[in-house]
């Protein structure tokens, strides 16, 4: 494995989620780190603790859907803790209703931020890692990338989009010292989205932990990893069978239940926004 210590990393979506698990977990490599996201307190705090690990931490809030924003980021990163090693692209958004639900703003927003900015973050580094001839970018997607869930559409669609721009640029990236990788979780407990909302998956469908998750972007970057899927039971094999007979894994999905799971979500996400917007015309 490629020894990371005394490497660099940016980590956007730093503050919550799984990006305090992936900042520890780079930590604990003695990488050290940028730490990026809009909450400029949760940042501190994360900082904090990973400072607290031995390692310089800056952190840099910004918001990374707005161009100027991401460039000021990167300079303000090379000035405060020299060249980028490693870009870790965690900071996305996800929101279970029927399509047609979400408002034109709301999907621009989605793709935004789960796909144009990790995308165009990238292209800002890439250059310089290409330069020193080393570097790795990691993208986090996930399982729904693989095959999509009804009433999570959009975010299927910009989670996919990021594995296959990863399979892509490595060959394009091959023989010149950076790589990238893919990491894909399914549902992740205790900083996952559906942990938020207090639910558990399917039995089907299995679920992992945000360490199992962080230990993956650790071996993605410290093997050169193309991909790895980060999910127990037998949904792992989910994007295997879909390949061979995508309606076949639709009615797996359908008859285990997983997806009345999304839609029972849906229900109850559109039922909180209408009662949200009328106590605001009520006040």
């Amino acid at each position: 494995m490629k020894n990371l210590q005394e490497r660099t990393a940016l980590v956007t979506g730093a503050s919550r989620g799984l990006g305090p698990y992936v900042a520890r977990a780079l930590a604990r490599q003695g990488v050290n780190l940028v730490l990026t996201a809009r909450s400029a307190d949760a940042l501190e705090d994360v900082a904090r603790e990973m400072t607290g690990l031995g390692v310089k931490a800056v952190p840099i809030p910004a918001d990374i859907t707005d161009a100027a924003a991401r460039e000021a980021l990167l300079e303000q990163a090379k000035t405060a803790i020299g060249p980028l090693d490693i870009l870790i692209n965690n900071a996305g958004m996800e929101w279970v209703s029927r399509y047609t639900s979400m408002s034109p703003e709301d999907i621009e927003t989605m793709v935004r931020t789960n796909l144009v900015a990790p995308l165009l973050l990238s292209r800002l580094v890439l250059p310089d890692m290409r330069e020193r001839a080393d570097g790795h970018i990691v993208m986090m997607s996930s399982l729904g990338g693989k095959k999509g869930s009804p009433y999570s559409a959009t975010y299927a669609a910009t989670k996919a989009g990021l594995i296959e721009w990863t399979s892509g640029i490595r060959e394009e990236l091959r023989g010149t010292g950076v790589s990238a990788s893919v990491i894909c979780p399914g549902f992740v407990t205790e900083a996952g989205m559906f942990a938020e909302y207090h639910k558990r998956a399917p039995k089907m469908v299995g679920e992992t932990t945000p360490e199992k998750v962080a230990d993956a972007v650790i071996r993605a970057i410290g093997d050169d990893v193309g991909e790895i899927v980060v999910n127990p039971g037998p949904v792992k094999l989910s994007a295997i069978m879909n390949a061979v007979s995508p309606t076949f894994t639709s009615w797996l999905l359908r008859t285990f239940g997983v997806y009345e799971f999304y839609r029972d979500q849906a229900d109850e996400n559109e039922r909180s926004v209408a009662v949200t917007s009328n106590e605001s015309e009520d006040a």
